[in-house]
């Protein structure tokens, strides 16, 4: 039985000040069956850490540079973040793709440096409304996780099944749609790796996920919970998310 997750992906946004409280807000949360990691920004990880380290909400960081470190001015790297307490890190995010230009070689190369430094990677996978329209969403999908997971062992890893025309569109996959990519994914993680491994894997869905939309959504069997943007930003949302139930 796969425990969900919810994550909450605040993006470049708050101030140190707008995230701590963010994060205060966020403690008292309880749901034993559900895990909660929240992504701030670099500059809050520390204080954020502090703020939630007695609560259930887990720590995670938007990105990492495959080196350890080095002359890579504005980076950040493995150990850097695990000092900082975090356990998960976003992988592939689709605006670090789009904005950043960073392919499926480059997203391997984090993986290991995520896997090497124990923090567990979040791979984000998805396409664009061209690419759906042209009905090759499987096939880009299939590429991104291949590409990306290429010569890597089976580890603890989680899959964030992201439609780049859904994430701060207002729009949303529906859980059909969602469902079939999810099962899709899954299936590739069997060939790739083996049937009992896949099963471990969770796979989050993201892209305007609401608290009216989440119920529909967590219905779906394969689909594992959620890695939610701009809803996170409110703690009401945010909370009103983790507490649904499938």
């Amino acid at each position: 039985m796969r425990t969900r997750m919810i994550a909450g992906n605040w993006k470049m946004n708050t101030t140190l000040s707008e995230a701590t409280n963010l994060a205060e807000s966020l403690t008292s949360i309880s749901s034993p069956e559900t895990e909660v990691v929240i992504f701030p920004p670099f500059i809050s990880l520390g204080t954020v850490q502090n703020t939630v380290k007695n609560s259930q909400i887990k720590l995670g960081a938007q990105t990492i540079h495959h080196e350890p470190k080095g002359a890579y001015t504005g980076e950040i790297s493995g150990p850097m973040l695990k000092s900082v307490g975090c356990d998960y890190v976003l992988i592939g995010h689709s605006e670090r793709r789009q904005y950043f230009h960073e392919d499926n070689a480059l997203l391997n190369q984090k993986i290991r440096a995520a896997i090497s430094h124990q923090l567990i990677p979040i791979l984000c996978v998805g396409e664009s409304l061209a690419e759906r329209e042209n009905n090759i969403t499987l096939d880009v999908i299939k590429t991104q996780i291949l590409e990306a997971l290429a010569a890597i062992p089976y580890t603890n890893m989680v899959i964030a099944y992201e439609p780049v025309w859904a994430i701060g569109t207002g729009k949303v996959a529906s859980p059909e749609q969602a469902q079939e990519v999810h099962a899709f994914i899954r299936k590739i993680l069997s060939d790739h790796y083996d049937k009992m491994s896949a099963e471990k894997i969770r796979i989050l869905y993201g892209g305007s996920v609401t608290p009216q939309n989440s119920h529909s959504l967590f219905e779906k069997p394969d689909i594992d919970g959620a890695l939610v943007g701009g809803a996170s930003l409110s703690a009401e949302s945010f909370i009103n998310i983790i507490q649904t139930h499938s």
